[in-house]
């Protein structure tokens, strides 16, 4: 039951030395690749730890991978900004 947790730490602490190092890229195949390993362990976490537990480590990958985060709400906006107009 642990084990999902575990993993979490893992990605968190593999996130974070990823950002340490210079990217030509600026670190964008290397969150395509954190959000892949992400989106499957955060359903396992919160299928097997409940939804607040799921809740505070969404909020722990947000933070760190927040950039990509601010695009995908500039391109939602924008998206839906074309169709009202």
């Amino acid at each position: 039951m642990m084990l999902p947790l575990a993993l979490c730490l893992v990605w968190l602490v593999l996130a974070n030395l990823i950002a340490m190092f210079p990217s030509r890229d600026h670190h964008w195949r290397a969150a395509y690749v954190l959000i892949a390993l992400g989106i499957p362990l955060l359903g396992w976490v919160t299928y097997e730890h409940g939804p607040i537990i799921g809740i505070a480590v969404l909020a722990a990958g947000a933070s760190i991978l927040r950039w990509p985060l601010v695009f995908f709400w500039r391109w939602v906006r924008s998206r839906i900004g074309s169709r009202e107009g």
